[in-house]
């Protein structure tokens, strides 16, 4: 079930009007209920999947905490590690492996006859792993206690709000707060409005109009323009970005109308300094796992300097391929290590801090105004490899915007755009969460948020093809 599809809203307002009159173990089994509902409304036998990853690290949970043989432990932990990565792999990467594998042996000589299925890749699939498996990893290493009750565990492996694309919660954060009863509070729905408004503004008026200007672009890149290539990848820059922070922004506000805090997974990633700051801000909860389950336990920067460059190549590669199986999100991700090696290789060479905006004068301004120009186009490079399918297409992309000729067309929208998305995140810089929406007068708030829904709905009416699928569905 889509968050801009016409079924969400009646499923949600039914879903919280029963909801509010429970108690907490009520909320919980309801909120459950619903939960695989709404995951089901797409193939309800994803919904095994869902039921297999809760039982194995619920069970395997408790087996970890009551053990205390070190030697029993590690081979729970690698029970769980291969039993949610052994489902994820083959739904997600076994055609890939096996159309890689075939590939490498037709050049070496060989001519297998490898066998492929037809695997659907269940909707959210990399979210609820790594989240399940976060958990298991946390009651491994003693920083929590395993779950007493499975109905609260399954309902935190498949809450519905952020089950399908994230954020990816950790269980410290999100488990005490099913614990207790939640009451309908009118300052929360105040609280999760503006997120929900601001969520289906990015996705429905700023991403999908972008949509038809990037598909025009990479259809077909020898035959647009220079300048529109260009335009084409700052458009679709916009396009990713307003998708999936719309996403998450409607995620947390849904979330609030039910009194669950989610925690924000963008904090305007664009204005980085640094592709260092950027993966920071951006996708803050898939960053900060990478960080702390694969980065440190790889041994970090607690080794010399080449283990630490080597630590964060294979970190962003593993990331790069989490998105996908294509060696295209491989060479994302690559890319992404590269830049992260020589920005840590600076900083150790100048022995450089970071500094906050500002603080060096305005020379230092205007120091910053350059790096985040150059890190936003680092990221649009990249981005290059993300959206095209083969290398073939990016190849013919990137020698269109040397050698191919033609009119300007896409400037306007996309500026149009991008001063949108300007606006919108320096608001939400000077303001966590849009709060100055909520200090506006009652009926600047009233005219404000009504202009909000009426771009959205003239925009999903101009654009309408059915509901868009939000892009990181597909992972």
């Amino acid at each position: 079930m889509l968050f801009n599809s016409i079924e969400f809203p009646i499923f949600f307002i039914v879903v919280i009007i029963i909801y509010y009159q429970l108690r907490c173990s009520g909320q919980n089994i309801f909120l459950l209920i619903s939960s695989y509902f709404f995951y089901g409304w797409w193939d309800w036998r994803f919904c095994s999947l869902l039921i297999f990853s809760s039982v194995l690290d619920y069970m395997i949970s408790h087996k970890i905490s009551r053990s205390s043989d070190n030697f029993h432990r590690k081979n729970l932990l690698l029970l769980s590690i291969i039993g949610n990565l052994g489902v994820l792999g083959f739904f997600k990467y076994f055609n890939f492996f096996v159309g890689s594998s075939s590939l490498l042996l037709v050049k070496l000589g060989f001519h297998p006859d490898f066998a492929t299925l037809n695997i659907l890749l269940p909707v959210g699939i990399s979210f609820y792993t790594f989240q399940t498996l976060a958990y298991t990893v946390d009651v491994y290493r003693k920083k929590l206690e395993p779950a007493d009750d499975f109905i609260t565990f399954a309902l935190y492996v498949s809450f519905f709000p952020q089950l399908v694309a994230g954020p990816i919660e950790r269980a410290s954060r999100l488990l005490p707060q099913f614990s207790k009863t939640r009451r309908f509070s009118y300052a929360q729905i105040r609280l999760g409005i503006p997120l929900i408004l601001f969520g289906f503004f990015k996705k429905i008026v700023i991403a999908d109009s972008m949509a038809p200007l990037v598909e025009f672009c990479f259809s077909n890149p020898s035959t647009v323009s220079r300048t529109d290539l260009l335009f084409g990848i700052y458009a679709f820059a916009i396009q990713i970005y307003c998708d999936f922070s719309g996403y998450s922004d409607i995620a947390r506000g849904v979330a609030r109308l039910l009194r669950i805090e989610l925690m924000n997974n963008f904090s305007a990633p664009y204005f980085s300094r640094s592709i260092t700051e950027f993966w920071r801000r951006w996708h803050i909860s898939l960053s900060s796992w990478l960080r702390d389950y694969l980065y440190i336990s790889l041994g970090g920067n607690r080794k010399n300097r080449i283990r630490t460059y080597l630590n964060l190549m294979l970190t962003m590669i593993l990331g790069g391929l989490w998105h996908g199986a294509s060696w295209a999100f491989v060479i994302w991700g690559g890319l992404h290590g590269l830049y992260l090696a020589a920005h840590k290789l600076v900083l150790n060479e100048k022995k450089m801090q970071p500094h906050a905006w500002g603080q060096t004068g305005r020379l230092g301004v205007f120091n910053d105004i350059l790096k985040m120009v150059l890190t936003f186009h680092l990221v649009c490079f990249s981005w290059l490899f993300f959206r095209t399918p083969t290398f073939d297409i990016a190849g013919q992309y990137l020698i269109g915007m040397i050698h191919n000729s033609g009119n300007l067309t896409l400037c306007k929208p996309v500026l149009m755009a991008g001063v949108a998305l300007v606006l919108i995140d320096i608001g939400h810089r000077i303001s966590d969460d849009y709060g100055w929406f909520l200090r506006l007068p009652r009926y600047w708030r009233y005219a404000f948020a009504g202009c909000l829904v009426a771009g959205s709905v003239l925009s999903f009416g101009y654009h309408y093809r059915g509901p868009t699928p939000f892009i990181y569905f597909q992972f």
